[in-house]
């Protein structure tokens, strides 16, 4: 039976691990779920403990097989390539990121302080790789049937949300087409990079009417353009809580975005109730498979 007293055998596990499980809905072991929490950048600091990527590596294949048969199940009169796109665009990490956005994923972190001091809590490469990993933490610990489950709770608000899912697909073809619909023009996309060549970390900001908009991060440029095209488009829309933008609105939405560089934070603690209810009743591979 799992243990949900807040320890592990001799090891603590924190408070927010067992509130994290039951945002998830899951009895996983909290030992296991811990593990998938952490970071290798937070295992290196801290003498080379256990962190999360066996369990990614295992939660891939999971998400992946239960997607497969989901829409195979739900859409029978798609053919093989549209039905490869879209489980490409589900499993993506543009997708992975935003599920993680939802549940507030990205405050359980355990992150190391150079990952944390570079905005690592909502970079989309390290949420969508920790979704993976309390996949594959849940199929170790509750066996495949809970497992399939909470890849099923956790896709549905892409699947049930037509709008969502086509972001997520392609989120700057649908930031560009939102943007225009609005009056806003054609999005600009400011990159900036850090660390060293073997390992660069990118940031972009949308730029719309001279005002940032949101921003992202990823291993690559397309990566980190595609993260902050998403959280653009999340914020016109009206999908992070607040009004939708329409054309009246405009330009006070592009005013009021100037402050967006926070995007990432605030569009997570505004989304973790939705996420978590969500949860409860149901850029960078997203760049390979483009």
């Amino acid at each position: 039976m799992t243990n949900t007293s807040g320890t592990t055998g001799s090891r603590p596990v924190g408070p927010d691990v067992v509130r994290l499980q039951g945002i998830l809905g899951v009895d996983i072991d909290l030992e296991l779920l811990q593990l998938a929490l952490t970071h290798r950048s937070y295992a290196y600091e801290h003498g080379g403990i256990g962190h999360n990527e066996r369990l990614e590596f295992l939660g891939d294949s999971i998400l992946g097989q239960a997607v497969t048969v989901k829409l195979f199940r739900s859409f029978p009169d798609l053919d093989e390539g549209d039905l490869a796109k879209r489980r490409a665009s589900l499993v993506s990490t543009v997708a992975l990121a935003e599920i993680a956005r939802m549940i507030g994923l990205g405050k359980y972190l355990r992150l190391g302080k150079g990952e944390e001091q570079t905005g690592g809590r909502d970079k989309s490469s390290i949420l969508a790789d920790t979704v993976e990993a309390v996949i594959g933490a849940t199929y170790l610990s509750a066996g495949p049937d809970p497992a399939t489950e909470l890849v099923l709770r956790l896709v549905e608000p892409l699947l049930v949300d037509p709008d969502r899912f086509g972001a997520a697909m392609d989120p700057k073809t649908s930031l560009q087409e939102l943007a225009s619909s609005l009056g806003l023009g054609n999005p600009s996309y400011r990159v900036t990079e850090e660390g060293p060549d073997h390992d660069k970390t990118f940031h972009a900001t949308v730029v719309l009417q001279s005002e940032d908009i949101s921003s992202g991060a990823g291993s690559s440029k397309k990566a980190a353009e595609m993260a902050a095209a998403l959280q653009a488009w999340t914020k016109l829309s009206g999908r992070d809580g607040s009004p939708r933008a329409d054309a009246g609105s405009a330009a006070a939405s592009t005013t009021a975005g100037s402050a967006a560089t926070s995007t990432a934070a605030d569009g997570a603690a505004a989304s973790t109730a939705a996420g978590s209810a969500a949860v409860s009743t149901t850029a960078d591979d997203a760049a390979r498979t483009a």
